[in-house]
């Protein structure tokens, strides 16, 4: 894990504000590196290519979590040294993300930064990413949230990964307009970590019903039509089916809406659902939580456990984020 963060400090000490950027080293290298790695994956609203080296709005997230839980490791270890050090990082990438990335006129997170020191403008669901690892204030996230759900965003089978009034938009690309159920899961657990749990529940819904059309396997992507016009999922030609990414996001959906999340260190088991009601009443067996398996039943706000060791507390209720959990505060310089 160290390494890990060396080489992210090493790279972020480039860029003017301790952003972690990239940018292809040959000319036939991939142009684009996050996760929307096709060419055209990067655009301005106006459909321009965006050029490296970019910073992408989703990507400072995550190392914004690396530096937290980093912390969260040192403070555990009683190491406060590294725990401030890290909680520091920590606070100045959250404040320099939402300084440089933010479109007051918009009321969205810019995709990236280019390396011209400019907003990549598209409103895109990557800043959904965003919202999941904790990196925006609480006090723009409603406008992120309301940006997600509008009908230019959210076909009512998914949020798509870039806005219909987009330059760029094609509900038939690979990134520019389909809806990706990864990315989708990754956006349900950002708006359910802020409190918008209606929200989450209709992404989550939504996802459940389109596998329904799917034989019940959701695949790496489908196409971003809306529903009102198509009411089956369309399937995107060359998606592949099964894939990781998207096999993961059912369990990781059941996981947000169950807002179920076991803490062995501190002997702990928080759970607190929110199951929508279409789903009725939920079963889940022999899951493992530690050495020990247990079954949950759960529907609506009600669950049952069955299986807890004795040395495990089960908390109706919720664990904060990382950053809760440490005093940031105490860290800033």
């Amino acid at each position: 894990m160290d390494k890990a963060l060396g080489w992210i400090e090493r790279t972020t000490a480039k860029d003017p504000h301790g952003f972690l950027t990239y940018q292809r080293s040959t000319p036939t290298g991939l142009a684009n590196q996050g996760w929307k790695d096709s060419w055209d994956g990067v655009t301005f609203a106006d459909g321009s290519i965006a050029e490296a080296p970019l910073a992408l709005c989703e990507v400072q997230g995550y190392v914004y979590t690396a530096y937290l839980a980093r912390a969260l490791i040192a403070q555990q270890s009683n190491d406060t040294t590294l725990m401030l050090k890290y909680a520091a990082k920590a606070q100045r990438l959250k404040e320099a993300f939402n300084e440089k990335f933010w479109l007051a006129d918009r009321g969205y997170l810019a995709l990236a930064i280019d390396g011209d020191q400019r907003q990549v403008d598209s409103c895109a669901s990557n800043m959904g990413h965003s919202l999941w690892s904790g990196i925006v204030d609480s006090a723009l996230a409603p406008q992120v949230a309301k940006a997600l759900m509008t009908r230019d965003m959210f076909t009512g089978w998914g949020v798509r990964t870039l806005s219909s009034k987009m330059k760029a938009y094609n509900p038939a690309s690979y990134h520019n307009g389909s809806v990706w159920p990864h990315d989708n899961a990754l956006i349900a657990g950002g708006l359910m970590r802020y409190g918008f749990v209606e929200e989450s529940q209709r992404i989550a819904t939504a996802l459940m019903q389109a596998a329904g059309f799917l034989n019940g396997r959701l695949p790496e992507l489908f196409c971003g039509l809306d529903r009102g016009s198509h009411p089956v999922p369309v399937p995107y030609p060359t998606s592949c089916s099964p894939q990781a990414w998207a096999a993961a996001a059912p369990m990781h959906l059941l996981r947000i809406m169950l807002r179920f999340d076991p803490v062995l260190t501190e002997g702990k088991l928080f759970i607190d659902p929110v199951l929508p009601p279409e789903w009725g009443e939920v079963h889940l067996r022999n899951i493992s939580v530690g050495k020990d398996k247990i079954n949950i039943t759960a529907n609506g706000t009600r669950f049952r456990i069955e299986g807890a060791p004795a040395g495990l507390e089960v908390v109706h209720g919720l664990r904060g984020p990382l950053a809760d959990m440490l005093d940031v505060t105490a860290a800033r310089p």
